[in-house]
């Protein structure tokens, strides 16, 4: 199932390149990428954080403050699978321009959004409260460097998420899909995720163009088979890849979809079916994503569609994938079959 998954959510559409960039991914993760990055987040126990980023400028050259609606729903979906069933702690580190448009869909997710201490009490006892932590992250290089660690040693995380969220290039550069480079440069939340692999801390990332925080370690696919992604059309030479890597990197052809795919892994990995996205909650999110002005990134207006798919064939995979990971969790406690007096079972 984790296979159809993968390849469910890597069936390019939009013909932007996720089969090479998924079958570079998967050839260096070794199995199916949902399931093992599913499998690097069920570490989490209940209290830790999850440290989350997501957040992409859609139209950097007008302002900073235009947010892609691929990216939030599918970090709010992972976020309330690892609330859900590991008692997780969400905390979303994105710069201050951006925050407005992701706090409105985490709320559409279920969440309250609360301080890490009203968090941390949300989950001393039962019922858990479903609390996440939006936290303003440096736009400036020097004090996002300097903040880096400090923030690392007080958020503790236990894993790191990054969904759909720009990576620089080996340049120092942020790019678009079209191969220029973004007007303002998103906060440098890269950062911490490079902090987080140097600390031995489980990344994972999505992403679905190879300009996003994880594509290094399929950097050499992105300049081969992603448009500008040798050469880019800024001028700094470095193509849009990003260069921080992941220790598993989902690909899809929509970001949200490889995250709906995690948390359907999650799901079956603790057989519980509440941790799956829905349809009705997929419908939710897009909504919530038009309200707080975020735009679809392909026809750069404000409408539900996603990276130019509509929202009704969103919906649609994600009542393929509900389906799926419902039928593989019962399967998993169907009662073992009749044994024969030989030893085997019954056909």
């Amino acid at each position: 199932m984790e296979e159809r998954l993968d390849r469910l959510v890597n069936l390019d559409i939009g013909g932007r390149g996720s089969e090479q960039l998924y079958a570079a991914a998967r050839e260096i993760v070794g199995k199916p990428l949902a399931l093992a990055a599913a499998r690097q987040l069920a570490v989490v126990r209940p209290g830790e954080v999850v440290l989350i980023t997501t957040g992409f400028p859609a139209l950097s050259w007008v302002s900073p403050r235009i947010g892609e609606n691929d990216g939030p729903a599918g970090a709010a979906v992972v976020a309330r699978a690892l609330q859900r069933g590991f008692g997780a702690i969400p905390v979303v580190v994105v710069e201050d321009a951006l925050r407005p448009g992701i706090a409105a869909v985490l709320q559409a997710g279920g969440f309250v959004l609360g301080s890490l201490q009203e968090a941390r009490r949300a989950v001393e006892r039962e019922p858990r409260g479903a609390v996440a932590v939006v936290l303003p992250y440096p736009e400036d290089e020097a004090e996002a460097s300097a903040s880096a660690d400090p923030l690392m040693d007080r958020l503790r995380p236990r894993a790191a998420v990054a969904v759909e969220r720009p990576g620089r290039n080996r340049a120092g550069a942020y790019h678009d899909m079209r191969g220029q480079c973004l007007a303002t440069a998103p906060a440098p939340v890269d950062l911490l995720f490079e902090r987080a692999m140097e600390r031995g801390i489980p990344v994972v990332a999505v992403g679905d163009g190879g300009n996003e925080i994880g594509m290094g370690l399929v950097l050499d696919a992105v300049r081969e088979h992603v448009p500008y992604g040798r050469v880019c059309r800024c001028g700094c030479g470095g193509g849009i890849g990003a260069r921080t890597k992941a220790d598993v990197l989902v690909t899809a052809a929509v970001s949200n979809w490889g995250c709906y795919a995690v948390a359907a892994c999650l799901a079956m990995l603790k057989g519980d079916t509440r941790l799956l996205h829905t349809p009705e909650m997929e419908r939710r999110l897009l909504e919530a994503g038009v309200s707080a002005g975020l735009i679809n990134g392909v026809s750069v207006e404000v409408d539900p569609g996603v990276d130019g798919i509509p929202w009704e064939a969103n919906v649609a995979m994600v009542q393929l994938m509900y389906t799926m990971a419902v039928k593989a969790i019962e399967s998993q406690v169907q009662p073992p079959r009749r044994a024969l007096a030989t030893g085997t079972t019954t056909p």
